[in-house]
């Protein structure tokens, strides 16, 4: 698996960027058959960074209305990346 279809896109939210400014954690979607050490390389990789832990999550998709018809949207994985003290990631 490329490193680039490894990790789909960073996740910017109020509070992913506070815990990557107190923790040094950061949150990505990532290829939900991806696993942690192929997590881990395409982060190193592609930002030029030192990882020190990886966590993941399996998100399920939500029930989602519109008018009478029932949908669901696409279930994904969650990769919350730690970096190393002396490294950190410029998302903007």
């Amino acid at each position: 698996m490329d490193d680039y279809s490894v990790i789909i896109r960073p996740l910017v939210t109020e509070q992913g960027m506070h815990f990557a400014n107190v923790k040094g954690a950061y949150s990505f979607e990532v290829n939900r058959k991806a696993n942690k050490q192929q997590i881990k390389s395409a982060v190193e990789k592609i930002y030029n960074v030192k990882v020190n832990k990886v966590r993941t999550a399996n998100r399920q998709g939500k029930l989602r209305r519109r008018g009478r018809a029932i949908g669901k949207t696409s279930s994904w994985k969650k990769a919350v990346v730690y970096l190393k003290s002396d490294y950190h990631i410029d998302l903007f």
